[in-house]
């Protein structure tokens, strides 16, 4: 008999829990459907907020100056070698030898957006933007050159 009443509360126990989880599935049921339809309408409905992280960019002015001065430590803040500064030394008009940046490169692919390389950055050379399209066929593609052609440093 003590089987039997086990078998019951059992089995109401798995009711009470069934009815449980429709009320929760009708609720949702009857709320209004919000679509997005993105591909069509991702600059008037989409919104991105401004701290979003999506790609590292370096910003230049309107004279193609930047404010990288090469020192690298971007580059050791990154904890899976996403980032690669390539720099020189050369002689300024005074004599003197300066480290120069050649290229910065970045690779979009292997990036984890943890923000350490901007936090390291001591001239503020590097920000992320929140342009969140990045999907591309080859992989090659996710390899970017931050420092535009020609580009200087800025005084």
């Amino acid at each position: 008999m003590e089987s039997f009443s086990e078998y019951i509360k059992g089995f109401a126990s798995g009711v009470k829990s069934l009815l449980i989880g429709m009320r929760t599935s009708m609720k949702v049921f009857c709320q209004p459907k919000v679509t997005e339809q993105y591909p069509e309408n991702r600059h008037t409905t989409l919104h991105i907020p401004e701290r979003h992280r999506a790609q590292l960019v370096m910003p230049h002015d309107e004279e193609n100056h930047h404010h990288c001065i090469a020192c690298g430590l971007c580059q050791m803040a990154c904890p899976n070698g996403t980032i690669k500064v390539i720099s020189e030394m050369r002689e300024d008009e005074e004599g003197k030898k300066k480290k120069v940046l050649v290229k910065y490169e970045y690779n979009l692919g292997s990036c984890m957006f943890c923000e350490l390389c901007v936090n390291a950055c001591p001239h503020g050379a590097i920000k992320f933007s929140n342009d969140f399209e990045n999907a591309v066929f080859e992989k090659e593609k996710l390899l970017l050159t931050l420092n535009h052609e020609g580009s200087t440093l800025a005084k």
